[in-house]
């Protein structure tokens, strides 16, 4: 037989799936019956998978799929369309929490992306808590974020929900530039930002903060194929004073970046080969998988795209920094999962060296579903999780958590206070930095600690540590604790609004935190409603929300509220 002519080669590259190795399932519409099997089959291996290193994706190409998609542990399921619309569901694609009897408060590690549900029963459910986002999905009918027993998520960005979004025992939720048929529910801080639909602003009694627009964003890149069958990485456009979603029927604004330009990692590849080829000016597109990485990743070029599907995780090892972006503009960094190894590591991610000076305001950096992870599945040691340097960074979504249970079905749990070790959650040195749902947990001192001025966060959830031994191993110098949301005393203009510090010393119940929120007392450091809470019924005290401000969240009287620190 002769070679294809070269028009019919083209098309023939263009249908043909690349090769994204054996842990992505790319399924066809009408493929309903052997699809089905597939999903359920990696749901049944998921489901419990609590610290597995198993990792999935399942990727719906444009059509309609008659399934029903439940999503388990280190799972993400995404449409391949330009737009949500061009992948319908006829069914449900939801997160449960049966497995742990409705308690929903460890359903981590999954995702759902770009495509439109079509439940017959019009209801679907999301119960789930951190690092579980809900992104660019158009949902006709309500939509449930618990199972029952309590939940504490979450997160929801650039989606219409037709019906009524029904929070349940959701602790907090952050939705964002979304459009909704109503909102039910509050327990301690729900926040939306340019959000059609949601309830008006009640803080502290419902806990509603609602903001009209989102000052500056840039929506999480995503594969996609054409209807001609090639395939690329879509990178949505910037937004100003956002409000709704990026799309429309048919169409969104931004750019495509054809899938051959980017370098196709697989868990097996050594990081020199990932490294030179982002040195000759490819993308970086990591299948699922554990990828052992004992240099860093080097992401120097302007505009590079780096994105992870499956939840592919950077497990550092020897000590090794997982990451490092230089001070350039307009990367995008999205998708991954960082582990740290039992080496102690300085850093698992840095956005630009420490001292950068360079403005991007016209095209940010964007860091997208970043998850980070310290101990739990394994020993894991590192001085500060996430370190942000560069100026403009606009972050959205992250989870930075130091393990406060582990692998106990194994018998692998690495999560004492001496074993599994993290300093700070996040430290942000860079200026004009925005972080859209922010979640750090557990860190031996500061959970997040801000050096850069004018910066944002818009929303915040925090836990404490449970583990410090004695009230004398947890102080900051003279100060009773290390504050959850620390601000650099020489800053003089930063905002944070919907904020949740909870404490849960179970270790020692007696040990007092002087204060949730420590900041300068300047007019231009502004900190907005600020809900603090003592677990299991008093397990600890947070003294005051806010400096020396506000009562303390102590046994008999565990949740406290501040609307604003100075006061207006």
């Amino acid at each position: 037989m002769g070679a294809l002519p070269r028009a019919a080669a083209g098309r023939a590259r263009a249908r043909a799936n690349p090769d994204l190795g054996p842990h992505v399932l790319i399924v066809e519409p009408g493929d309903a019956g052997a699809a089905q099997r597939r999903v359920d089959a990696i749901f049944r291996q998921q489901e419990r998978a609590h610290f597995t290193d198993a990792r999935h994706a399942v990727l719906l190409k444009p059509g309609t799929h008659r399934l029903d998609v439940n999503v388990g542990f280190f799972t993400q399921v995404a449409g391949l369309g330009a737009v949500p619309g061009a992948v319908q569901v006829a069914g449900h694609v939801h997160a449960e929490a049966d497995w742990m009897k409705g308690m929903a408060l460890v359903n981590f590690w999954r995702g759902v992306e770009n495509m439109a549900v079509r439940p017959p029963d019009r209801a679907d459910r999301w119960a789930v808590s951190q690092a579980a986002p809900y992104r660019r999905i158009h949902l006709d009918g309500d939509l449930a974020l618990d199972d029952g027993g309590w939940s504490s998520g979450g997160f929801m960005a650039d989606c219409r929900v037709d019906g009524v979004v029904r929070s349940g025992t959701q602790q907090q939720w952050f939705t964002r530039n979304s459009t909704l048929g109503g909102w039910r529910g509050a327990n301690w801080n729900m926040m939306f930002m340019g959000v059609d639909g949601a309830p008006a602003t009640s803080f502290p009694e419902p806990p509603y903060t609602t903001i009209a627009t989102v000052p500056v964003i840039r929506e999480k890149p995503f594969l996609h194929v054409t209807a001609a069958g090639a395939w690329g990485v879509f990178v949505p456009a910037l937004r100003r004073d956002a409000r709704g979603v990026s799309w429309s029927g048919s169409s969104a604004a931004g750019r495509t970046i054809a899938l051959d330009r980017f370098f196709i990692a697989h868990p097996q590849m050594r990081v020199g080969e990932m490294n030179a080829a982002l040195a000759r000016g490819q993308h970086l597109l990591l299948t699922p998988g554990i990828y052992r990485v004992d240099e860093p990743l080097r992401v120097d070029r302007a505009g590079t795209v780096v994105l992870g599907l499956g939840f592919a995780t950077l497990l550092a090892e020897n000590g090794a920094v997982a990451m490092r972006v230089a001070d350039v503009p307009d990367v995008s960094i999205a998708g991954l999962l960082f582990d740290a190894g039992p080496a102690l590591s300085p850093v698992l991610l840095e956005v630009g060296p420490r001292g950068s000076r360079r403005d991007h305001a016209a095209a940010p950096t964007l860091l997208a579903d970043l998850f980070f992870r310290v101990g739990g599945a394994r020993v894991g040691k590192v001085e500060t999780a996430c370190e942000i340097n560069s100026r403009n960074v606009v972050a959205d979504h992250l989870w930075i958590w130091r393990a406060d249970h582990g692998d106990r079905e194994n018998g692998r749990v690495h999560v004492a206070w001496d074993e599994s070790t993290g300093e700070q959650g996040l430290v942000v040195n860079g200026d004009d930095v925005t972080i859209y749902g922010l979640f750090v947990e557990h860190f031996r001192k500061y959970q997040t600690l801000w050096n850069g001025e004018r910066g944002r966060t818009y929303f915040y959830q925090n836990e404490l540590p449970y583990d410090p031994p004695s009230q004398a191993a947890y102080m900051a110098g003279r100060t009773r604790g290390w504050a959850a949301y620390k601000v650099a005393d020489h800053v003089r203009a930063h905002h944070v609004i919907g904020m949740g510090v909870y404490a849960n010393f179970t270790a020692d119940p007696t040990i007092v935190l002087e204060s949730a929120v420590e900041v300068p007392r300047t007019p231009g450091v502004v900190v907005e409603n600020v809900t603090t809470i003592s677990l299991g019924g008093g397990m600890g005290t947070i003294a005051h929300p806010v400096n020396e401000a506000g009562e303390a969240a102590r046994p008999g009287a565990i949740r406290q509220t501040l609307k604003r620190y100075p006061a207006a």
